[in-house]
């Protein structure tokens, strides 16, 4: 037996489930990588925490109504994005609080339309599977449409790469050089709300912001410019994501009839590479 045949359980690429994993999984990784390196220079983590756990009313209202909860997610999430910009403040500790209330909220109605979930349609597994992922469950007719949100999601940072990075590195001289700050802002937020989409059908509503913040905050320690830092978080997402993946299909046979969940897999590797990040003296990230 070789190496691989030890770590790789025979039929794991052959297997339709596990396909539509590795694609999902993996386009969420790239734009949650992306997006997660300007979430952590703008020092906006929290936000992404909190538009995470507010789509969750989105992944309930699709289970409640009975639609793709892909869609779902991705509604509230771009709502919750538009309505944290709209307050339109500035200052640090404005922002975390309008961001804590919001967040509340969310949460507040995620278990109302779970609630309803639960008794009405008599879906005992919805709030797993919109708090803490059900990766394997995800149909394969929406790997197209996931893949499209996350390219989407891509092209407009890439549209915005300039402004984003003046703004998040020097707000007030991209101001000066004309740059309108706050629709980039709102921009970015969108962006975010793309990835969080993503992130939550990967790992679930409360564990999203590890596979947004967690490759990306360890790709900023170690590399000197925002594009080797989204392209290192890129392969450092990858790796976590479909190493998870590989762990929980090889725990079908671990303790047998009872696999270990796909996201503690992927959030412990995330961990474990960020720990590793630390052992390197950081870097400083220049504008490039």
């Amino acid at each position: 037996m070789t190496l691989f045949d030890a770590i790789v359980t025979p039929g794991f690429f052959t297997n339709g489930p596990v396909q539509t994993a590795l694609l999902v999984g993996g386009g969420a990784a790239v734009i949650s990588a992306a997006i997660g390196v300007f979430t952590v220079i703008r020092g906006q983590s929290f936000a992404g925490h909190a538009l995470a756990d507010v789509s969750s009313a989105g992944g309930s209202l699709a289970f409640l109504v009975g639609f793709a909860p892909l869609w779902g997610f991705l509604g509230i999430a771009a709502l919750a994005a538009m309505a944290l910009e709209a307050v339109g403040l500035r200052r640090a500790r404005e922002r975390d609080l309008a961001t804590g209330v919001v967040f509340g909220a969310g949460l507040g109605l995620t278990a109302l339309l779970l609630h309803f979930a639960i008794a009405t349609r008599s879906s005992s597994g919805a709030a797993i599977s919109v708090m803490f992922g059900s990766i394997f469950a995800i149909p394969s007719g929406v790997v197209l449409p996931a893949l499209a949100v996350g390219a989407g999601g891509l092209i407009l940072l890439g549209a915005i790469w300039r402004p984003l990075l003046l703004a998040s590195l020097h707000p007030d001289l991209a101001a000066a050089r004309g740059i309108r700050v706050p629709l980039v802002g709102l921009l970015h937020l969108l962006v975010l709300s793309l990835a969080v989409t993503l992130s939550a059908m990967t790992v679930g509503a409360i564990l999203s912001t590890a596979l947004l913040v967690g490759p990306a905050a360890a790709a900023v320690r170690l590399t000197r410019s925002a594009g080797q830092a989204v392209l290192l978080a890129a392969g450092l997402g990858l790796v976590a994501c479909w190493g998870g993946i590989l762990l929980a299909y090889d725990s079908y046979g671990w303790t047998p009839g009872r696999p270990w969940p796909v996201s503690f897999f992927i959030v412990s590797l995330i961990f474990a590479l960020y720990l590793l990040s630390g052992l390197r003296r950081p870097a400083r990230l220049r504008e490039a």
